[in-house]
Formats: C-alpha cells, sequence, structure tokens
C-alpha cells in the first residue's frame, strides 16, 4: 500500500532538516522573489538549497521547490534563467501556480516533476484535467475545496496525485487571493510579500456620502475588532476519515516564516498521526496535545470536512495570537553538545525535552545535569550553567548566545520546554 506523505515547509536550512528530522517525508522552499513567500526565499542561497536538497536525497527524502509567484512581463528572462537554475540542483519537483509558468517549466525542465499550487484555486473536475494535460503530475487543491469534491476528482483522474493543507495558517480571502495588504503597504500578497494585514484589529466606521456624516461603531465588550483575523487550520483529529477516503496522494504543513520549533512540532505531532493510522491505533487527543504546545490563533477544521455554512466559529475576533500550552526553552545546537538558550533558564528547572523521530536519549547524571524519564516522557535538569567558554551562569536569557554544555550528547535539534505560566512576558523563541 502506497502511504501518505507528510510535506512540512522550510523557510531555511535550518527548518529543513529539522522538518526531515522530526517526521516529514518531503518539505518546500524557495530561492528569490518568484517564491510566494519573498522572507523565506532569502533565507536560501543556491548553495544552501542545494544542501539541503542533498541532505534530503541522503535520507530517501525529497524537497519541492516553489516557483509561485506570479511573474510580471518585465521578469520573464530572469524566471526562466531561475528555472533552469533550480532545475540544475536536482529538486523531487516545482511548485508553480500559472498555466503559462506551468507551460515555461515543462519546456525548460521536462525531466522535473510539476506541481500546480494551491494558488491557481482548482476546485473540479475540469480544471484538474487541463492542467494535468499540460503536465501536472501533481495538483495542490484550493483550501476550500471539500474532501467529497477531491474523492470525485481522484475518481475521475486517477493518475493525478492530490495535496491538501491539513495545517498552518488560513487566508481571509478567497484562496490568497487578497488585495488589502497591497492597498495598505503597497506589498502584494500574490508576489510573495503579503505584509498580514488580515492580522491587526481594526476599528470600524459608518459613513453617509449624502451628508458627510462618519461615525464609529461600537464593538460589544469582548468581541473584539480583528474581523479578518482566521484561525489556524487543524486537522489533526480528522486524518483517519481524510486517509480512509484514498484519495490524498500527500498532506502539506503551511509555515515557512514560522518557528524552528513549529517545524518540529508539526511534523512530529502528523508523523503520529500518519503512523497511528496505519498501525490502527488513532488517538486524536495526543496530536492535539503536541499541537496546543505552540503560539496559534485557535484552531478550526475550516472547509474540507466542512462546508463553510455549516460552521462559523473560523475566526479570532478578540486577538490575534495566544500562547500555547508550552514554552520553548531552548534547543540543542546540530554538534548536540550544547544547549542554546530561547527562554529564561536556572539551575533546577525542569525541561521536558523533545528529540526527533527515530531518535533516544538515555538517562544520566552527572556534574552538569540529569535525564530521567517520567510517564515515557525525558526531562532535563540542569546542575550548572557552563557555557563553551567555561564561564558559569547562575541564570541564562532569551538572547544569551553563549552555548551551554549540556550532560550528554543529544540528538542535534532537540527542543526543550516547560509548561507556560501565566506571567510569561518574553518574546517568542526565534
Amino acid at each position: 500500500m502506497q502511504k501518505v506523505e507528510l510535506l512540512s515547509p522550510a523557510g531555511n536550512l535550518e527548518k529543513l532538516k529539522i522538518a526531515l528530522d522530526f517526521g516529514a517525508d518531503a518539505v518546500y522552499g524557495g530561492v528569490s522573489h518568484f517564491s510566494l513567500r519573498i522572507r523565506s526565499g532569502k533565507e536560501f542561497t543556491m548553495e544552501s538549497f542545494k544542501e539541503g536538497i542533498d541532505y534530503a536525497h541522503a535520507r530517501g527524502k525529497k524537497v519541492y521547490t516553489t516557483i509561485n509567484g506570479f511573474p510580471f512581463n518585465s521578469q520573464l528572462n530572469l524566471l526562466k534563467k531561475h528555472i533552469a537554475a533550480i532545475a540544475e540542483l536536482g529538486p523531487d519537483a516545482m511548485i508553480v501556480a500559472t498555466p503559462g509558468v506551468l507551460k515555461l517549466a515543462h519546456e525548460i525542465a521536462p525531466h522535473i516533476d510539476l506541481h500546480l499550487s494551491t494558488q491557481a484555486n482548482v476546485m473540479n473536475v475540469l480544471d484538474a484535467q487541463i492542467y494535468h494535460d499540460m503536465g501536472a503530475k501533481r495538483i495542490i487543491t484550493a483550501r476550500e475545496i471539500s474532501l467529497k469534491d477531491m474523492v470525485e476528482i481522484k475518481k475521475e483522474i486517477p493518475s493525478l496525485e492530490l495535496e491538501a493543507f491539513v495545517h498552518g495558517s488560513m487566508c481571509f480571502a478567497y484562496s490568497g487571493r487578497c488585495l488589502i495588504s497591497t492597498l495598505q503597504s503597497g506589498r502584494v500578497p500574490n508576489r510573495g510579500s503579503c505584509a498580514n494585514d488580515c492580522r491587526f484589529p481594526y476599528e470600524i466606521y459608518a459613513a453617509n456620502p449624502d451628508t458627510g456624516t462618519l461615525f464609529r461603531l461600537e464593538e460589544d465588550p469582548g468581541i473584539g475588532t480583528y474581523i479578518m483575523n482566521s484561525k489556524d487550520l487543524n486537522l489533526a483529529s480528522h486524518m483517519k476519515e481524510i486517509l480512509d477516503s484514498g484519495c490524498i496522494d500527500s498532506v502539506k504543513i503551511e509555515g515557512r516564516t514560522k518557528t524552528s520549533y513549529y517545524a518540529a512540532t508539526t511534523a512530529k505531532a502528523y508523523r503520529m498521526a500518519l503512523n497511528d493510522y496505519y498501525e490502527e491505533k488513532f488517538v486524536p487527543e495526543k496530536y492535539q496535545n503536541e499541537l496546543n504546545s505552540m503560539q496559534n490563533r485557535g484552531f478550526t477544521d475550516a472547509y474540507l470536512i466542512n462546508r463553510p455554512f455549516e460552521k462559523h466559529d473560523g475566526q479570532s475576533l478578540d486577538f490575534t495570537m495566544q500562547m500555547g500550552t508550552h514554552q520553548v526553552t531552548g534547543m540543542a545546537d546540530i554538534t548536540g553538545e550544547f544547549y542554546h538558550c530561547k527562554f529564561t533558564t536556572k539551575p533546577g528547572d525542569k525541561l521536558e525535552i523533545m528529540i526527533p523521530v527515530n531518535e533516544t536519549i538515555e538517562e544520566i547524571d552527572n556534574e552538569f545535569g540529569s535525564i530521567v524519564y517520567e510517564d515515557g516522557i525525558p526531562y532535563l535538569t540542569f546542575k550548572k550553567l557552563q557555557a563553551q567558554n567555561n564561564k558559569i551562569w547562575e541564570a541564562v536569557h532569551s538572547g544569551n548566545v553563549n552555548p551551554i554544555k549540556l550532560p550528554s550528547i543529544f540528538p542535534k535539534y532537540s527542543f526543550f520546554r516547560i509548561p507556560a505560566g501565566d506571567d510569561i512576558n518574553q518574546a517568542p523563541p526565534k
């Protein structure tokens, strides 16, 4: 049986490696402004993106490169050169959004698979068939599509791979077709530079053009003015239903600009969900506990399972972001020898350890600290905070760049966390 692929965001080289180590089968990311996330596109150079591709391939995993922006005429020659240069790196597929770029990529790099971006808004069999005939091996369906319609597309076009978003930020506009950021700041969403204006609070006014009257509308207490702020997509509890449909080849997590901890946690949670599904021991609460540990805007199951008119709880009207159940205090570096602080850490603090998939860590007790298991979960307690330069610290705080000696060699990119308290007021980890 062909298992469904878990596809994670790769905002930079570190996040690419973390997503793969924590359970993703494939990652997606891009280089340059032709990617629909300009900020994350700048995180990669051609050299580092090639390193990421080699890292994935060495582990039997895949990398899909995003070339899903909407180019101007003046950029077409540059786009042709970019497609050719990306093809030389050997990605497993290119993600494109328009018929013209699809055709161009197929002509320049016929040996590279082509995936059609969700920005193309495919919702039905007719559109899916046309793009498939043009060379798209896979279609990332519109976020507004229903599972029922995906089943129908797969039945009519069984050779077409279908990919669906299951987690991450949701756009207020139809499949990202938004002009608010363009209007307010000149940053064009469909060119990769959205300013996320929908996440801002707004004051609402009523105007009468005949009289020139303008007055502010008062909100009821507790309602709030985040009038366009969608909750985050979270379909972890529906993975059994989604996989039972038999129509989906890949489940996708949004979030190239989110934190390294987000890359790790989402990959881990959905890896557990997929593995448990195939082992017939699906337990939604387990995956939600992991996902709830992160900052979020509240969660919604959006459109894949329910029709839009059936649910009216998709917006977070009174806040833009809330703390998760846990606070990240630090992470192990690539050597596994040192702790890099993300939040105040002191000797005696009990830190839960989150390690990559298929990795283990043994209990230990020495001068630097101890590792013990409680209910199957490993915890670290520092006895002393000794920096790489041998300086002893009474406490380290977010922003302290001194690597702190760990009591043993940890799996690279292990994360450390504590339950989030009401008094947490530090900035979230980068």
